[in-house]
């Protein structure tokens, strides 16, 4: 397979404010020229665009192309699973939807902490294993958005998982938040391939700072800045899959142009990425992740999480809502900083934490309430 997926997560919309407007007649021209370049690979779910990608999918790609010709992956809504029951039940409805007697790739989708202990509840492992079993699917895995930690006792777990679906791009490969290179490593030391996602960061690394697009027109870089956060990614060994959330013909245009002849990344390549991104991340907080503070911290706060949250926004300017809830579950808000000091005395990177978090607060917090 050529190394690009196409992703129904961003398609064409007639109306940008409504999610549900797919403009299916250029969806039909993106898939003709994706196929016709070459590539086959499709990733949908049961809840993007409002419940109708999936349609989408069997009226601009199944019901045009034959089953032998495509690659259709497609994902458990585990988030909506309440008892055992559901599994058959949104599978069959995923079939339906689809027009497919069968998916190549089946994923629980948005595996995490909370969602894997429903999982574990209600058989979503054995359940897809089974599907896999009965030929209904080609092979299985998750989505995945935790630590590394959980992923290795998941995958220990479960070693019948073909796949782990990853958020990997250049910018998150050493974030204490997301943890991109340190999951992609655990995945790899369990024989795993990787699928990666939100290589261009939900469109962010698309459009850099102004310095950063002066290291691209110094080093004379040919290709644009979505063009490199896609190739960081297909150049890892050992990722099978990079997908692109294609929002409009020209788009896919761009990257299928590139990725029909794949090449991946130089050293000197990758040495420029290495600067962009300590350009992108030079207004972010110097944590590492080493949670000394959080053991001295009376609120019970998770310091360290909401660091890397901020460093994300201040790369981006873009929050991550979904991730600020996850990493506040059970912890003390920023809001709830007593300002002791206790957390500053200890932090080996001498980080004025006090200053910082109220700085977190202003973004995740105190935002919201207005």
């Amino acid at each position: 397979m050529k190394k690009l997926g196409f992703g129904t997560m961003r398609l064409p919309l007639t109306d940008p404010e409504d999610a549900k407007s797919i403009d299916y007649d250029q969806m039909c021209r993106m898939v003709d020229c994706f196929m016709e370049r070459g590539f086959v690979y499709f990733d949908t779910a049961f809840p993007y665009h409002g419940e109708q990608s999936e349609g989408a999918v069997k009226k601009c790609l199944v019901d045009r192309y034959s089953r032998d010709s495509y690659i259709l992956a497609d994902k458990m809504p585990i988030l909506r699973v309440k008892s055992p029951e559901d599994y058959p039940r949104f599978f069959e409805e995923q079939l339906s939807r689809c027009g497919v007697d069968f998916f190549d790739y089946y994923l629980l989708h948005n595996m995490g902490k909370e969602r894997y202990a429903n999982t574990l509840k209600y058989g979503g492992f054995e359940f897809i294993c089974k599907l896999k079993e009965k030929g209904l699917v080609k092979k299985i895995g998750f989505s995945y958005h935790d630590d590394p930690e959980l992923l290795d006792e998941i995958l220990t777990k479960y070693p019948e998982m073909d796949v782990v679906q990853l958020q990997i791009n250049y910018l998150d490969w050493n974030s204490s938040a997301i943890q991109s290179g340190a999951c992609y490593e655990v995945a790899c030391r369990h024989g795993k391939q990787v699928i990666a996602m939100e290589p261009v960061k939900g469109g962010s690394l698309a459009s850099l700072p102004d310095e950063a697009m002066q290291e691209l027109k110094k080093r004379k870089a040919q290709g644009s800045p979505a063009s490199y956060a896609i190739r960081y990614a297909a150049s890892l060994d050992n990722c099978i899959m990079v997908l692109s959330g294609m929002s409009n013909f020209e788009q896919l245009a761009e990257n299928t142009s590139y990725m029909e002849d794949f090449q991946p990344l130089s050293r000197d390549e990758r040495d420029m990425l290495n600067r962009i991104t300590d350009i992108v991340n030079s207004n972010i907080t110097p944590c590492t992740n080493c949670k000394y503070c959080m053991e001295e911290c009376p609120a019970n706060i998770n310091i360290p999480a909401y660091f890397g949250l901020y460093n994300m926004y201040a790369a981006t300017g873009k929050k991550t809502n979904m991730y600020y809830e996850r990493y506040s579950m059970n912890h003390g808000k920023a809001v709830d900083c007593m300002k002791c000091g206790k957390c500053e005395r200890i932090c080996p990177q001498h980080i004025g934490i006090r200053e910082a978090l109220n700085k977190f607060a202003d973004v995740y917090e105190r935002e919201q309430q207005k």
